[in-house]
């Protein structure tokens, strides 16, 4: 053999391992993005906002105040059956009195009774109603979006905030039928993305019993047409994902899954 004819094989090689590296080097993994569930409060009733205590990104705690709905539709009719209880209860004093002497009879006292409890009744509906007028934290975490803001009219149950709780943060990813069985609730995955710290993993919650084609979102051409197995899995570290943001996922924090190829 030629010493040229051996130099031309020896670069062929080179050339080989290179490509191959290349393409290890470059395996995506699984893709997918973060994710997380929203605690979202609103109104019970509708009405315009009067006071916004938070602004996006702002951690609060649990019974914090986060926002204010005019009351003033609430306050009269809470001054309306208060008015109402008073009549009541001295419908009810006097029909009390009058049966204690035998005057009264007992259907009169009755009657001014149940009036009296339907009376208080609605007092503490509409104390419940005004009291709701303002928006309270449910659960701690970070304000992620604000909806509504002072001087907007807010309809009935209708968000005017969202809450991200830290521990509702997951990632969703998806992966082919032939890589489903090497997955089990409970595995750990080895996590990637751009600017994540090296040791960022996942522990497996949810797998898809379905098929389904690859969403649009996941942008790699090799992945897109595929019959794929929905996987979701809840971050070791929460606080250094933000929702929405692409991800790459390996079978395990030790042999990613270009090495079990």
């Amino acid at each position: 053999m030629t010493s040229s004819r051996m130099t031309a094989i020896l670069a062929a090689l080179a050339l080989a391992a290179v490509l191959t590296g290349c393409k290890e080097r470059k395996d995506p993994g699984f893709q997918g993005w973060v994710e997380a569930d929203m605690i979202f409060v609103s109104p019970d009733e509708s009405g315009r906002v009067t006071k916004l205590n938070v602004r996006e990104g702002d951690e609060v705690k649990p019974g914090m105040q986060l926002y204010s709905v005019d009351d003033d539709l609430q306050q009269a009719d809470l001054n309306q059956n208060k008015a109402t209880l008073a009549n009541a209860q001295q419908t009810f004093d006097r029909a009390s009195s009058l049966s204690k002497t035998g005057s009264g009879t007992q259907a009169n006292l009755d009657s001014a009774t149940s009036a009296l409890r339907v009376a208080e009744a609605r007092v503490n509906t509409s104390q419940t109603r005004l009291a709701r007028r303002g928006g309270f934290a449910p659960v701690g975490g970070t304000i992620q979006q604000i909806y509504f803001r002072e001087g907007e009219m807010v309809p009935a149950q209708r968000p005017v905030l969202s809450i991200m709780p830290p521990g509702n943060m997951k990632l969703r990813f998806f992966v082919p039928e032939t890589e489903l069985p090497k997955l089990a609730i409970g595995d750990d995955v080895k996590v990637t993305c751009d600017n994540c710290a090296a040791d960022l993993t996942a522990k497996i919650y949810f797998i898809a019993t379905t098929a389904e084609y690859t969403p649009p979102v996941i942008y790699s051409l090799d992945e897109r047409n595929k019959l794929v197995y929905l996987i979701q899995a809840r971050p070791s570290r929460a606080d250094v994902l933000r929702v929405g943001q692409p991800i790459s996922v390996f079978l395990n924090p030790q042999t990613p899954v270009a090495e079990k190829r």
